[in-house]
C-alpha cells in the first residue's frame, strides 16, 4: 500500500517539493541581507530617536514580498485540501477502481490509513516548512510592520510558526470527508474550499479573540494612538481626534479588538462623521481652539494640544492581545484544528467501512 499510493502521489509530492526548494533558496540568499539592513537602520535610528521613520521606511519597501509570502502561507493549507484531499477518495470512486482495491486482502481501513498518513505527512511537511521559513524571513519586517500587519493581526498570524501544519492537515482530511460524503471530485473540491475558507474566516473573526481573556485598559493619548488632530469647523470650541484602532501605547505589535476615546467620567465618546487616516476613529473633544495650548495648531497631533486633552481627563481605552500571547494562541489554534481533524478522520472511517460500495 505504501509503495502503491507513493507511486500515485510522487508526482504532486515532487512537483511541491520543487517548488518548497526554489522558495527556500530565494528567502535563504535574501533573508541575510534584509536582517543586517534592519540592524544597521536600527542602530543609526536608535541614538536620535527616530526609529519610526525608519520603521515605516523600512516596511514600506519590503511589503509587497511580505504579502505575497503571507499568501503563500496562507493558500497552501488551501490547495493541500483542494486537489490532495477532496479527490482521494472520488477518484476511485469516480473510475471505479474501489471495486478492485477494495476486495483485495488490504482492508478499506488500511487502505484509507495509509493513503491519509502519506499524503497528510507530505501536506503538513509543506506547510511546516514554508511556515517556519517565511516565519524566519520575515523577523525583520515583522518587528517594523505598521499595526495591521503585526504578527497578531489576523491575516499574518495564519501565515507564521506551527499553525499552518495544522491547517494542511485539516484541509486535507476535510477534503476527503467531503469526498467521501459527495462522492464526485468537482463538487467536492468546490465544497472544500468554500468550507475551509469559511472556517478559516470564522477563526480569527469568532473564536481567536477569546482563546484567552482579552486585556482591556485605558492609555494616555500620545504619538503612538493618534494619527491626528484638527480643529473641527471653523469656529472656535472643539477638536477632532483621529484616535487609532489598531495601536495601544506600549504594547507594539498588540492585536487591538477594540478602540475608543472616553471622557473623564469614563463615558465613550460619540463618533464623528469625518473621514481621516485609514484604522481611526473621529471622535470630538470640547476643547478651545482660540486660546490655549490647542490655538493656533501647527500641524497635526501637537503635542501641547495632545497634552492638553490629557490633562482635560480623555484617554483611549482599548481592548487587545498582548503581541507575548503569540505563541500560546499558536498552540492553542493548532491544538482545535488537531481535534477536528481527528474527528473529521473519524468520520472518514466510519463512512469507508459502512457507507460506501
Amino acid at each position: 500500500m505504501i509503495w502503491l499510493t507513493w507511486r500515485q502521489f510522487r508526482g504532486s509530492a515532487v512537483m511541491t517539493a520543487a517548488v518548497l526548494v526554489v522558495l527556500g533558496i530565494t528567502l535563504a540568499v535574501t533573508g541575510p541581507g534584509l536582517a543586517s539592513r534592519y540592524a544597521a537602520g536600527i542602530a543609526d535610528c536608535t541614538p536620535d530617536d527616530t526609529c519610526t521613520g525608519f520603521f515605516d521606511r523600512f516596511f514600506g519597501e519590503h511589503q509587497i514580498p511580505f504579502l505575497a509570502l503571507t499568501l503563500v502561507v496562507l493558500i497552501l493549507p488551501a490547495l493541500a485540501g483542494l486537489f490532495w484531499g477532496a479527490p482521494l477518495v472520488t477518484r476511485e470512486l469516480e473510475a471505479g477502481t474501489h471495486l478492485l482495491v477494495w476486495n483485495q486482502s488490504v482492508t478499506r481501513a488500511r487502505w484509507l490509513a495509509v493513503k491519509l498518513g502519506l499524503t497528510g505527512l507530505v501536506a503538513m511537511a509543506a506547510a511546516g516548512v514554508c511556515g517556519l521559513a517565511v516565519t524566519r524571513w520575515s523577523e525583520p519586517l515583522d518587528k517594523s510592520a505598521v499595526p495591521e500587519m503585526a504578527q497578531m493581526a489576523p491575516l499574518v498570524f495564519g501565515a507564521r510558526g506551527i499553525a499552518p501544519m495544522a491547517y494542511a492537515a485539516f484541509a486535507l482530511v476535510l477534503g476527503v470527508t467531503v469526498g467521501v460524503l459527495v462522492r464526485r471530485t468537482l463538487p467536492a473540491m468546490a465544497l472544500t474550499l468554500a468550507a475551509f475558507a469559511a472556517i478559516q474566516l470564522a477563526m480569527p473573526l469568532l473564536v481567536r479573540p477569546h482563546l484567552m481573556p482579552p486585556v482591556t485598559s485605558t492609555f494616555e493619548l500620545g504619538r503612538s494612538n493618534v494619527e491626528g488632530i484638527v480643529p473641527q469647523g471653523r469656529q472656535g470650541g472643539a477638536m477632532q481626534i483621529f484616535l487609532s484602532t489598531s495601536a495601544v501605547p506600549g504594547h507594539p505589535g498588540a492585536w487591538v479588538l477594540s478602540s475608543d476615546l472616553v471622557d473623564p467620567s469614563g463615558r465613550v465618546v460619540g463618533g464623528d462623521e469625518a473621514s481621516g487616516p485609514s484604522s481611526t476613529i473621529a471622535r470630538s473633544v470640547p476643547v478651545s481652539t482660540t486660546s490655549g495650548p490647542c490655538a493656533p495648531m501647527r500641524g497635526l497631533g501637537a503635542d501641547g494640544c495632545t497634552a492638553e486633552i490629557n490633562r482635560l481627563g480623555y484617554r483611549q481605552q482599548a481592548t487587545y492581545q498582548p503581541l507575548e500571547r503569540f505563541w500560546p494562541f499558536q498552540w492553542i489554534e493548532t491544538g482545535i484544528y488537531t481535534l477536528l481533524t481527528l474527528g473529521l478522520t473519524w468520520l472518514c472511517f466510519r463512512r469507508i467501512r459502512r457507507g460506501l460500495s
